[in-house]
Order: C-alpha cells, then structure tokens, then sequence
C-alpha cells in the first residue's frame, strides 16, 4: 500500500508542482499535528489527520 501511495505522489509532483506544494504542506502538517498531539496527550492520528488536512490547505493557498 505505502508503494501505491508513495508512486501517487511523485506522479502528481510530476504533473504539477503545484501538486507538490499540496503534498508537501500536507506532510510537514501531518507531522506537526501528530508531534504536538503527542505532546499534549492528544490522539496523535487525529492530530496528524488534522494537521495534514490543514498543511495541504496552506501549500495550495501559497502556491
């Protein structure tokens, strides 16, 4: 599964960049939310699904 998703990806960054600023802001979000949710005794998968939701947002936008 994670060969599907990560092949996914480096097509999309491939088609558009701004695709890549999408993934990116996407991922950098995810793993904010989860390090902050582990810090603060929160759900860490919410955090990361809720930070990831977030970055890809924000990579869109300022792309």
């Amino acid at each position: 599964m994670k060969k599907i998703v990560m092949s996914a990806a480096l097509i999309a960054c491939g088609l558009s960049m701004s695709a890549c600023s999408t993934l990116r802001g996407a991922a950098i979000g995810g793993a904010g939310g989860a390090g902050v949710a582990a810090a603060t005794g929160n759900s860490v998968e919410k955090g990361a699904a809720a930070g990831g939701a977030a970055g890809a947002v924000v990579g869109t936008v300022v792309d």
